[in-house]
């Protein structure tokens, strides 16, 4: 069945944009675009991308014409399998997700079993501002070549954040936090896998402390995985029995980390957006004595996207709304830390001294970090590893 489903969408993955009726020219794409509305299947778990998806969604009706829907997930792979039971299902031109934030293992996924609509990023007329030519993030994703099938919208690194009033010396490495957490029992915490900022975890403990970092960046088939996770297992054996609530549950998410910092519960988080405390504190959600920095080895970074299916409904709107926020209105507007705080992807040498203008002009409240913190960035893994990680953690910590 597999291999019947593989050679179907590989053949659907070539098709043009002539044989779907999406016009060559940007102008025609924009009016056939008018009167669309577009199901942008979006993770829906922060307040503040929701809101940030209803200020677009604002946007492009009033621009274009375009009703913006936001289908809020749980988890990205919720839009994955409708795409996957649709073509199943024979369903290859009305599917009900246009747009999805995707990217890693659910992009590959598509991509692999040619369910992408694509290639279409190279029409976007926002799309040179990212300077693809010397930014191999925007046309690499967690190592798998992006070939034109997604359009870059956000940049991501890991963060962690303290409050200096609880601790003054916070870790800085996976071994200095073990220490750390010896001396302060219950003040940590990390989502539960595979909730993806609690995986992001395991990536970042295992880069750090493997001795065959090259493997990681392989298929995770090539390598020998008890060998080379054996560190991270022994790291997280002697680390759990000092997390919060002795590491017998764990926080849902990233949300619930900041809120249980908010509280007072936990001294030290972490997140993927590298202005989430920074934001949180404009907001009045954290105190004004948490601060952002980046561990010494550096901290893994990557690039999320906007992908079209292979069948959806509105192809011609999605175009549309991805390049809007590929606009340097919607990127700075999304990188206000008053809003969202999320990294825009845009090259700032690319843009006019006006659209520049407006990334100056964005604040730069208390506990952010600083931008040669941001520079120690560290590649994703190859996808294949992250469900391999999940179900072993799964196995050895929740199946008892």
């Amino acid at each position: 069945m597999k291999a019947v489903i593989l050679a179907i969408g590989l053949a659907l993955s070539t098709q043009t944009f002539a044989q779907t009726g999406i016009s060559e020219n940007w102008n025609g794409i924009v009016e056939e675009a008018k009167g669309q509305i577009v199901y942008f299947n979006a993770w829906g778990g922060e307040s503040r991308t929701n809101n940030y998806i209803r200020w677009a969604a604002e946007k492009v009706e009033n621009l274009y014409g375009i009703k913006l829907v936001h289908v809020k997930l749980s988890d990205t792979s919720e839009a994955v399998s409708r795409v996957i039971a649709e073509q199943q299902a024979g369903n290859t031109t009305n599917g009900a997700v246009d747009l999805i934030w995707i990217n890693g293992e659910n992009f590959a996924t598509l991509k692999r079993a040619g369910l992408l609509h694509g290639p279409w990023v190279g029409k976007l007329p926002n799309f040179p501002l990212t300077d693809p030519e010397n930014n191999p993030e925007m046309t690499t994703d967690f190592t798998v070549p992006v070939e034109g099938y997604e359009a870059p919208w956000s940049k991501a690194q890991v963060v962690f954040y303290y409050d200096k009033s609880l601790t003054e010396n916070p870790p800085t490495s996976m071994p200095e936090l073990l220490k750390w957490a010896k001396t302060n029992p219950g003040e940590f915490s990390y989502p539960k896998p595979p909730q993806f900022l609690g995986t992001t975890f395991l990536k970042q403990a295992l880069l750090e402390l493997s001795d065959n970092r090259d493997a990681l960046y392989k298929p995770v088939e090539e390598a020998n995985f008890e060998e080379v996770t054996a560190p991270l297992w022994s790291f997280l054996d002697a680390l759990h029995p000092y997390l919060w609530r002795s590491g017998r549950t764990f926080p849902d998410n990233g949300p619930a980390l900041r809120r249980m910092m908010a509280d007072g519960v936990l001294s030290l988080a972490f997140s993927f957006n590298p202005n989430e405390a920074a934001s949180a504190i404009a907001n009045s959600e954290l105190p004004s004595t948490v601060r952002t920095y980046v561990l010494k080895g550096g901290t893994i970074g990557n690039v999320s996207f906007l992908a079209i299916p292979f069948n959806a409904s509105h192809k011609a709107g999605a175009m549309v709304v991805a390049n809007f926020l590929m606009s340097p209105e919607a990127q700075a507007h999304k990188q206000n830390p008053e809003n969202w705080g999320s990294i825009t992807v845009l090259a700032m040498d690319k843009l006019s001294s006006e659209d520049r203008a407006r990334f100056d002009a964005l604040p730069n409240p208390v506990g952010g970090v600083t931008t040669q913190g941001l520079q120690q960035v560290v590649g994703e893994l190859h996808p294949s590893w992250i469900e391999a990680l999940e179900q072993a953690w799964q196995e050895r910590y929740m199946a008892h």
